[in-house]
């Protein structure tokens, strides 16, 4: 019976991911009993190392449905017991428990063949030691860890996404409810008794469309864009082109909000896996600041108006012989 050599030195620093109790599966033959390597690992005396034996695949499937252990350790016997078929079934079953193949070839031969079906390490009996062993354990285990990790913050990554993207429609049905406010108020339909719970007993599945150019539409769109990622510092020139094209065409506060939902309900839905919160806080800015500027053009054009509005006098009047009051010039 080939045994594993043990190593010449105490073990001074254990593999970090070795618990002081491991807990093993050994799938063997009914000729390659566990003793040896209970004795191996006894012998080492690096941990303790509680190895519980089943003869054959389907009483080593059997085990593993009805007990948990820290790894399975298998072993290939060519024409008695596969190795890589056991591995590959325990895989496909959905296993995911840290793996090591023990077998009697050299790890140059079998070595891929066992990664290829699953297998967390090959060790060839001729070749390795308790210690080896053990370490081969701790590598196992930690990939194990670290996959549960992994799955364990892509699921949560995913509920925060989702959180997200419901927050963003949340807040994105709020607007429109508003929206439909100020049109029903605006055109006279929502008369004061009903009010709130009229608006919001109606169903809106859908942003209010704007009859706004086409071309308008798609220059807020790239607008948002740019401002979702760099933000209003290097924007103004922009900021202040749009503003001035939304005066121009008569474009109220009301119309540039309804322009804004329209826009947005578009760029939220076509996120995907990416966060929600950052376009929708970004967004929020822009529209605000696109508001101010546009009430303050509404404002500037409003005050030009008012001065060009009053008479001038002619040439060669005088502001103050025009409100002179009339001299006497009785005797």
């Amino acid at each position: 019976m080939t045994a594993l050599a043990t190593s010449p030195r105490p073990a001074r620093y254990l593999p970090p991911r070795i618990p002081d109790r491991l807990k093993l599966l050994y799938v063997t033959t009914l000729h390659r009993s566990s003793t040896w390597l209970s004795e191996a690992f006894a012998t080492d005396n690096a941990t303790r190392v509680i190895l519980k034996e089943t003869v054959g695949v389907t009483a080593g499937l059997a085990l593993l449905r009805d007990e948990a252990f820290d790894a399975v350790v298998v072993f290939h016997e060519p024409g008695v017991l596969d190795a890589l078929d056991f591995v590959e079934a325990l895989r496909t079953g959905g296993h995911e428990e840290p793996i090591i193949v023990l077998g009697v070839e050299p790890p140059q031969s079998f070595e891929v063949l066992a990664y290829e079906v699953g297998a967390d390490a090959y060790c060839s009996m001729k070749q390795t030691t308790t210690r080896c062993l053990l370490w081969e354990f701790a590598r196992a285990i930690r990939r194990y860890e670290l996959v549960r990790e992994n799955r364990r913050m892509v699921e949560a990554e995913r509920q925060r996404l989702a959180a997200e993207h419901a927050e963003a429609e949340r807040l994105l049905q709020e607007q429109r409810t508003l929206l439909t406010e100020l049109e029903a108020v605006d055109s006279g339909e929502m008369d004061h008794s009903e009010g709130i719970a009229g608006s919001l007993a109606e169903t809106t599945s859908s942003a209010p469309r704007t009859a706004l150019p086409a071309a308008l539409v798609s220059h807020y769109r790239d607008l948002l864009q740019t401002y979702v990622v760099m933000g209003s510092g290097n924007l103004s020139d922009e900021m202040e082109r749009l503003t001035e094209v939304l005066i121009d065409a008569g474009v109220s506060a009301h119309q540039v909000i309804a322009l804004h939902v329209e826009v947005l309900e578009g760029m939220i839905h076509g996120l995907g896996r990416r966060s929600a919160r950052h376009v929708m806080n970004r967004a929020d800015l822009l529209v605000l600041e696109v508001t101010m500027h546009l009430a303050e053009g509404y404002q500037q054009r409003y005050e030009s108006r008012r001065a060009s509005e009053q008479q001038m006098l002619l040439p060669g009047f005088d502001e103050a012989d025009v409100y002179a009051p009339p001299r006497d010039e009785s005797p």
